[in-house]
């Protein structure tokens, strides 16, 4: 099940990450041998997460109209920069964009 959460309400934010908490593992497997790749692993999945709800952000905007012809440009510019530094960084430590999604519990996939 995919749910979007729209809120202007930090408490509504607060609730609806609680509901996840079912979804993240008990005990972290902090092997020596795969730390460094699951670090990694740990931090594009978050660095992904923000920038797909930034993209759903700049949608938003630009379908309201709040954004300049300029401004858009310039946060497509920097949205594909950030894309594509993903893909090298996933490259570096053998990820793949299945390797990024997370379960969100009820809220379903991250990807």
């Amino acid at each position: 099940m995919n749910r979007i959460i729209e809120t202007n309400a930090p408490e509504e934010f607060v609730e609806e990450i609680g509901k996840l908490r079912g979804a993240l593992p008990k005990r972290i497997d902090a092997n020596p041998k795969n730390v460094e790749k699951g670090l990694a692993k740990l931090v594009l999945t978050l660095v992904e997460l923000i920038r797909k709800l930034l993209e759903k952000q700049a949608m938003r905007r630009i379908d309201a109209g709040s954004l300049s012809d300029e401004d858009i440009e310039r946060l497509g510019e920097t949205l594909m920069k950030l894309e594509n530094r993903m893909k090298e960084l996933k490259d570096v430590f053998g990820l793949k964009d299945e390797d990024l999604n997370l379960n969100l519990g009820p809220l379903g996939d991250l990807m």
